[in-house]
């Protein structure tokens, strides 16, 4: 038996240019008995430091691919990223590379060659991982226990590690063995980390817990997030159906409904959405990419090949994705770039590739700068923009192993017009803020970050500032920070309330009204005089009477003292109320883009309310309202924030003051993220 163990092994070894991404029946035998090598000078404990794994977008010194099968793929592999680092090649003879890079017009820049043994092209799944320990100190590698009986594969961390001097940490002796590959994982890089399901049954030896365990000491990863297998993909990769494009960012392959392994994914994505959050404490955002058919047109559950854009990869201001026929690389490469603006989006035909299910991701790996600097920073959207005296207020978490040095905030309005650059200022160890001045509502303000460090590296946020930039338009109704503005009803007034956070030249508050539906112009009916320049809270009220019988909206002017003014939000009340009932909220369903929906009842006599919303298990969730309340229409608005994804009901019990009979009603609602 073990004569033909060695057989088979020598077999693969002198073919090893054709082997696939996944196992062949040889190897199927060869697992029974095979056990990863343990290489001298690899440390086989976890990092003694904290450690945080990089994210592909992360700046690269460049990137390390194994030079066997599909040449020409990866000759433009290296065409596209010399331009961007050192490209690492493993090869058995450089000059047999060097001669076919150049007969095909490859220029021989930023090449390194690395002179080892290989099994196969498929370097991401048993390639290192870059981490760094304390977020930027130290570069280190660390090496999985990969699941294919490759020796020679199995020990390219280790000499990729001796190569550059980096450091190599192991799982390969137990307790903390990890059996997994680098396309069934990828990070955001601030500790939360993404696979399918696959690592647990390859690891069925130790419990959830244990892998967690282990993936949090070797990679920093505190939020491992694990997604059903698919039927019909054979690896159970997920790189083959999804991609984190940024922090908050998820590029998500779609099939055409009910179609191959459609519904599943699908399910994935439903279950990520109603149970996680991005490191920033926001939904993510989801861009869908077509997964489209081979040439016969046949899809994987019926054969196809397994065509996939999502397989794609990074090269610092680059991202190559692969290509497979005219009439779908047209809108999937249309996707990346209205995704990811600055990037250069460059498209390889893998057609020759992809029927051994793998594609561009499969076949580099990303190595880390040995000296970096780590940016994190949370990006301004268009709801909800904090505003302070000051202006909108920029934080940053920046972080190298050499000191940092001069770090700012640049922003434009016009960016033809270039940048206006603003120091930041530090306000807790490598946490850093500046400010983009208040702008007139509805301005478009473009803005990045960028940091040098000690030793002369200069780095923005994001990567490829200033062609890609984070944009936000200045939405804040008011120049001062307006934290609320309700309006209510009480007899035959209408009731406003509002409160600011700070204030800035406040001149003070013009109360304007119309009412709603008719094509009317709208009315001043008042002011209330601000506090100037305040930076504490301040609360105001205003009481209208208007006539019965309409429903009218309101808004704020905020006067500045030198005539400048903005708008508030509209607010909408029904005066008249004849009637005991509770309203559909709007919008609904809702989600965490609109943020809010209003729940709306209205009551003919004072009482004693109660308002709760409900899950679908009928649990209370929130308690809405209780107490007295006058006579009126009322509203409630709701955040989504602390609320999943799902179908909810709100119920309403109200009990008059007079001793009428009790008003029950209840509504369903969806969140949606």
């Amino acid at each position: 038996m073990r004569l033909f163990l060695l057989l088979l092994l020598f077999s693969l070894h002198l073919y090893s240019q054709d082997l696939p991404k996944g196992l062949t029946p040889e190897e199927k035998i060869l697992m029974q008995n095979y056990s990863s090598p343990v290489s001298e000078g690899a440390i086989t404990a976890n990092p003694a430091s904290p450690v945080r794994t990089m994210a592909e977008w992360e700046p690269l010194d460049g990137i390390v691919i194994t030079w066997t099968s599909y040449q020409a793929i990866l000759r433009q592999i290296v065409l596209h990223a010399q331009k961007e680092g050192t490209v690492y090649i493993v090869c058995s003879d450089s000059n047999t590379v060097k001669n076919y890079l150049t007969s095909g017009g490859v220029p021989l820049i930023n090449l390194k060659f690395v002179i080892a043994g290989f099994n196969s092209i498929w370097i991401r799944d048993y390639g290192p991982w870059s981490v760094y320990t304390n977020d930027a100190d130290s570069l280190l590698f660390i090496d999985w226990t990969y699941n294919r009986p490759r020796p020679l594969d199995d020990i390219i961390p280790v000499t990729l590690g001796n190569y550059l001097g980096v450091p190599v940490y192991q799982n390969t002796i137990e307790p903390d063995k990890l059996t997994n590959t680098g396309g069934n994982f990828m990070t955001d890089g601030l500790g939360n980390g993404f696979a399918s399901k696959l690592v647990l049954q390859e690891n069925s030896n130790k419990t959830e817990a244990q892998i967690n365990s282990i993936v949090s000491r070797y990679m920093g990863i505190d939020n491992y997030i694990k997604m059903e297998t698919l039927p019909y993909d054979g690896i159970h990769h997920i790189d083959m159906h999804m991609k984190l494009l940024d922090e908050e960012t998820l590029l998500v392959g779609q099939y055409p409904a009910g179609i191959s392994d459609g519904p599943q994914i699908e399910a994935n994505l439903a279950y990520v959405l109603n149970n996680f959050q991005s490191a920033y404490g926001r939904p993510y955002r989801v861009i869908r990419i077509p997964m489209p058919p081979d040439a016969q047109g046949r899809w994987p559950s019926n054969g196809g090949h397994y065509r996939t854009f999502t397989n794609s990869t990074f090269v610092n201001k680059t991202v190559i994705v692969p290509t497979y026929a005219l009439q779908y690389d047209t809108t999937a490469l249309r996707i990346y770039r209205e995704a990811m603006p600055g990037y250069t989006i460059a498209g390889i035909d893998c057609n020759q590739i992809i029927p051994a299910s793998g594609a561009i991701h499969c076949i580099n790996k990303e190595i880390g700068l040995k000296n970096t600097i780590f940016i994190s920073h949370k990006p301004l959207r268009d709801f909800n923009i904090p505003l302070d005296i000051e202006g909108f207020r920029i934080n940053a978490y920046i972080k190298s192993n050499s000191a940092i040095s001069n770090p700012v905030l640049k922003w434009s309005i016009d960016t033809a017009n270039g940048f206006n650059s603003v120091a930041m200022s530090m306000f807790s160890p490598d946490s850093f803020y500046a400010h983009i001045p208040s702008q007139s509502y509805g301005t478009k303000v473009h803005y990045f970050i960028e940091a040098q460090n000690s030793s002369g590296l200069t780095v923005s946020k994001p990567l490829v500032a200033p062609a890609g930039n984070y944009q936000f338009f200045a939405d804040n109704p008011l120049p001062v920070e307006l934290t609320s503005f309700t309006i209510s009803t009480s007899g035959n007034d209408i009731l406003l309330e509002w409160a600011t956070a700070s204030e800035l030249n406040n001149s003070g508050f013009e109360i304007q009204r119309r009412v709603t539906g008719k094509d009317e112009l709208w009315q001043n009916i008042g002011f209330v005089e601000g506090k100037g320049s305040f930076p504490g809270v301040s609360r105001y009220t205003f009481t209208d009477t208007p006539l019965k019988g309409n429903s009218y909206q309101y808004r704020l002017k905020q006067i500045d003292f030198d005539g400048t003014s903005s708008f508030s939000q509209i607010e909408e009340i029904y005066l008249t109320v004849s009637e005991y009932a509770l309203y559909q909220n709007y919008p609904n369903p809702f989600n965490g883009e609109v943020d809010q929906t209003i729940i709306g009842f209205s009551v003919e006599s004072e009482g004693y309310i109660s308002l709760k919303l409900y899950n679908a298990a009928g649990e209370e969730i929130i308690n809405l309202k209780e107490g007295h309340i006058d006579a009126g229409y009322h509203q409630i608005k709701l955040s989504s924030a602390s609320l999943s994804s799902g179908i909810y009901f709100y119920r309403i019990n109200f009990t008059p003051a007079n001793g009428a009979a009790t008003f029950n009603s209840a509504k369903k609602m969806i969140v949606a993220k």
